[in-house]
């Protein structure tokens, strides 16, 4: 036990360690908050990642179809016909 088993002494105790309960409380709520705002922003940057990413593939392909009907130069007629 400790030194101090008086009323007065056990009172303190439980004091500090209500003080100490209500500072760990608030800061489960603080990190409870910041969890819950990261998720938040996590999945916006998650939709935006594949809207980026079917804008790319879009691009791409657009290139592709644009290189496919762009004639080569082994299309080109020769300048003396």
């Amino acid at each position: 036990m400790h030194d101090d088993d008086t009323p007065s002494g056990q009172t303190a105790r439980l004091e500090a360690l209500e003080s100490r309960l209500a500072h760990q409380e608030h800061w489960l709520d603080t990190l409870d908050q910041a969890i819950a705002s990261q998720e938040r922003r996590l999945m916006q940057l998650e939709r935006l990642n594949a809207l980026m990413q079917q804008k790319l593939r879009e691009q791409q392909q657009a290139l592709q179809e644009a290189d496919a009907t762009t004639p080569g130069p082994e299309d080109e007629v020769p300048p003396h016909y």
